[in-house]
């Protein structure tokens, strides 16, 4: 799938703050000073609307009204402000780093300054035109036979290009602790395979606007007209084909659904038309041992492709993907192209982001580890990994006392959970153990090389693993990324540190507000492996049925109230909030605010009722401590998009999704009957 800003990923969270509450920063620490912001800004809401007809503008509005989005984004959130400063504060690092006059060759520091200097090289970039592309593209136009295709195919895998379908290795859903090869579906340069495949109007238009992108990108590589057109049609009508057997979102959320081991010898069967063997000699794993094909029927429409399809569709389609796969690290004139189609007539946006931020994002997608220890050292004191640890640890007390106090489950199954609780790991900030660059060659050469070259040490690096045992130490993100995760096969919960500083915490804040919003992302991790797809996955983090029958139903039933009541959230243009596709980030969001609620008030215990402050309760500033991490604006073409790509909820619903649901909300509000958020009780949906 083309790049897009998809920013959340499936069980991943992307707001948290820093420090544990209630604790005071070290007097001996030394940190930069940052200007007091109050935790709680009335200037924010809009006082107008009830708070219990829509508590999202109520806790929100006036900000949202004085926040307008710039042009380069098609959102503007509080996630997005964060992601923003972050970005400076790298800036600043890679600065220091081109200011260095001794980095010592085959260095972290001369790999970051010369692959940064790659890319903001316009001048350069715009000289060598499609030059760098070259030997791609000859290897492409070289095909002469079918049997041609899987060795090209093959080939462009090892260079981080992935036409058709995408091998990678991932611990075997069944056995947590080895490493097997996987083969998923792909190949589709739209977002979603429903993008193909739907009636309507906006659908057709979207169909017929990538058409025209394509055409406009072929001409750019030197087509007339009239072939462009041609080849932008043989594209489409392959990658329609492609998304005609192609699952659906809704239906890889299901983990059984998508696994299917088999040995080498039974994927040729499957697919005979496609040389497996070949493909799995020529991206440098001959033996790879069991395989998951996540979706056996896409993979059994690549033989039959293989064998109806002619050669001049192959390469067009090929030849699409290479430069699709490239445009950002080739000419400016190309990458505006791209912008124009994937930022602008998709999400909205009105410009591209500035050359440094474009460039610095390639440098931490493709050296994030390097990078990331520099960020380590500059921005995140060892003190704050245990004082993350002590808060979670308060989250978890609270999950536990949520567990064993359900009425609808039996004591087997509480018993079993419990015990997952109690093994699912932390990770703060950053790993124990760097990962080395030793190897990866990044020289003054083309910006397209040195990515290329990065794309396969990474390649490499991740094929090296397979067949082996799970690292368990190894993280998935980097610490400078603004974004956390639940690893099912891990159970494991990581916050990186990017994500753990303001504005999701705030030192000066009353800990209601902290428990409001660090304390709920904390709590909806946690809550991610008791999901409707986490709580397939036992304590060692494998696909294994531990609940009884009735529980198992019981959890079900309750479930599928609350994907009815997202349902029925409306966006626009006849669109509507998938519950079912929500569902696993619905349940942790929900798990999240009563967690952290129950955490909150544990913290209370043994002490006086906390003051008011600027007239809200402390119950009341939890929860607007809540609100305002969600706080956002968004382009209606960004919205449109999530809606059907997201598995999470925009934002509104984020707020106003999970609040009608609990108690504690209505007490703190006064919410009454008649009000647009309040629910009956026996409408409301109980789970953790």
């Amino acid at each position: 799938m083309k790049r897009l800003d998809m920013t959340f990923c499936t069980a991943l969270l992307c707001v948290a703050g820093l420090l544990i509450i209630g604790c005071q920063a070290k007097k001996e620490q030394k940190t930069e000073a940052k200007p007091v912001v109050k935790a709680l800004d009335r200037a924010n809401l809009d006082e107008t609307v009830k708070p219990g007809d829509d508590f999202y503008r109520y806790a929100n509005g006036t900000w949202m009204d004085n926040n307008p989005i710039p042009d380069e984004y098609a959102r503007w959130t509080a996630f997005d402000e964060l992601r923003e400063n972050n970005r400076k504060m790298l800036k600043k690092l890679v600065d220091n780093i081109l200011a260095m006059a001794d980095a010592a060759p085959g260095s972290n520091e001369q790999k970051i300054r010369d692959l940064f200097r790659s890319g903001m090289d316009m001048d350069k970039r715009t000289a060598q035109g499609l030059e760098p592309l070259k030997s791609w593209l000859e290897k492409i136009e070289g095909l002469e036979k079918p049997a041609d295709i899987v060795s090209v195919v093959a080939w462009l895998n090892t260079w981080g290009i992935r036409p058709l379908f995408y091998v990678y290795g991932a611990p075997d859903e069944k056995n947590s602790e080895m490493v097997i090869a996987q083969i998923s579906q792909g190949g589709l340069g739209l977002p979603d395979r429903d993008y193909y495949v739907k009636a309507g109007e906006r659908y057709a238009g979207m169909r017929k606007a990538y058409v025209d992108h394509i055409a406009g990108m072929f001409q750019l590589m030197g087509e007339d007209a009239g072939a462009a057109r041609v080849r932008a049609e043989t594209v489409m009508a392959f990658e329609t084909r492609l998304a005609e057997h192609s699952m659906t979102r809704l239906e890889r959320r299901d983990p059984h659904k998508t696994y299917h081991k088999m040995s080498l010898a039974q994927l040729a069967d499957l697919s005979p038309a496609f040389d497996w063997p070949a493909f799995c000699s020529g991206i440098g794993l001959p033996e790879p041992g069991d395989i998951n094909v996540a979706q056996p029927e896409f993979v059994k429409e690549l033989g039959a492709m293989m064998a109806d399809v002619p050669l001049d569709d192959w390469k067009a389609y090929l030849r699409w993907n290479l430069i699709n796969s490239n445009a950002n690290y080739l000419t400016p004139e190309l990458e505006k192209k791209d912008f124009d189609f994937y930022g602008g007539f998709l999400s909205g946006r009105k410009a591209m982001e500035a050359d440094w931020k474009r460039i610095l994002s390639v440098v931490s997608g493709n050296m994030g580890e390097a990078l990331g220890q520099i960020y380590v050292q500059a921005y995140f004191p060892p003190e704050a990994k245990t004082r993350m640890l002590e808060l979670v640890s308060n989250l978890k007390a609270a999950l536990g006392e949520r567990i064993n106090n359900l009425a609808w489950m039996s004591s087997e199954t509480k018993a079993k959970a419990g015990e997952k609780l109690a093994a699912m790991t932390v990770k703060i900030g950053y790993p124990d153990k760097w990962r080395s660059y030793a190897g990866l060659d990044i020289s003054g050469g083309s910006f397209l090389e040195n990515v290329m070259r990065a794309r396969n040490f990474e390649f490499e690096y991740r094929l090296n693993k397979i067949n082996k045992p799970v690292d368990r130490q190894e993280w998935h993100m980097f610490p400078q990324t603004v974004n956390a995760y639940y690893n099912p096969s891990n159970n494991e919960i990581v916050f990186p540190a990017a994500i753990l500083q303001f504005p999701f915490f705030n030192m000066d804040a009353d800990d209601a507000v902290n428990y409001g919003g660090i304390g709920v992302v904390i709590g909806h991790e946690m809550t991610h492996g008791f999901d409707d797809q986490g709580r397939q996955y036992d304590k060692n983090g494998n696909l294994e049925d531990w609940w009884t029958q009735k529980d198992s139903e019981e959890f079900n039933r309750r479930s599928a109230v609350l994907a009815d009541q997202y349902d029925q959230f409306g966006v626009g243009d006849g669109e509507h909030v998938d519950g079912k596709l929500t569902l696993g980030e619905n349940i942790a969001d929900l798990g999240g605010v009563l967690i952290a609620h129950q955490a909150y008030l544990n913290s209370l215990k043994g002490k006086g009722a906390p003051a008011p402050i600027d007239g809200f309760t402390a119950e009341q500033r939890f929860f607007l401590g809540f609100a305002q991490i969600w706080r956002g604006n968004i382009r209606q073409k960004e919205l449109l998009r999530r809606v059907k790509e997201d598995v999470h909820s925009p934002a509104e619903f984020r707020v106003n999704g999970p609040l009608p649901n609990v108690q504690a909300f209505y007490d703190a509000f006064g919410v009454k009957p008649g009000e647009g958020l309040y629910m009956a009780p026996d409408k409301r949906a109980v789970i953790w």
